[in-house]
């Protein structure tokens, strides 16, 4: 896909266009750790990471867990939605992600706390992001897992959006300046978009 265009969105922000629906979308969530049962996707470069820490890992891991680093991956498979062209997708053991344990807690989130450092510094951003996700080189809503999920909704009746259920998590992605300017196309959009919602 040519960088500097999107057949959808107009507004990019460091190298990634925005799907202002985002801004209106409603969800809630009582996390479960639910949306990890199916398996999730690392970036190459992630893969790698994880791999090099097998040993502050293992020892994190319950009986409901494989231990074998082996069996932890899938094949790596190319996909442009990742920074390295290369997504590789967790194994699912017991029916979930190879990091979940049997709390519904993320083995790599962790780990980083018990270091004391930040929740996220293992964690692959598919994860971070999740309900949102990077398709197409755009950041949109993950509709098609949200709707095999039993813990979250997108009902219309829900108060909060999307977007201020995830500002922790899109602050993390973006950087706190690149999220300023996230905010900024937030507020010109709902301006906009209360206008023809009045009309």
């Amino acid at each position: 896909m040519d960088t500097n265009t999107h057949p959808k969105f107009t507004k990019e922000i460091n190298g990634v266009f925005i799907d202002p629906q985002i801004f209106t979308f409603k969800f809630s969530c009582m996390c479960g750790g639910e949306c990890c049962n199916y398996g999730v996707y690392t970036d190459l470069k992630e893969h790698e990471m994880i791999i090099s820490i097998k040993d502050k890992i293992i020892p994190l891991l319950d009986e409901t867990q494989i231990k074998d680093v082996d069996e932890w991956f899938e094949e790596p498979e190319e996909d442009e939605d990742f920074e390295s062209g290369v997504a590789v997708g967790t194994e699912v053991p017991n029916g979930k992600c190879t990091f979940l344990d049997k709390n519904g807690l993320c083995t790599l989130q962790k780990l980083a706390i018990s270091e004391g450092e930040h929740k996220w510094k293992y964690k692959p951003i598919y994860c971070v992001l999740f309900p949102l996700t990077v398709f197409e080189g755009a950041l949109t809503i993950d509709d098609e897992h949200i709707d095999r999920l039993k813990t979250c909704s997108k009902e219309p009746i829900k108060v909060t959006t999307i977007y201020d259920a995830c500002k922790e998590e899109l602050i993390h992605f973006f950087g706190e300046e690149k999220f300023i300017e996230l905010e900024n196309y937030k507020n010109e959009y709902l301006s906009e978009y209360s206008g023809v919602e009045k009309k």
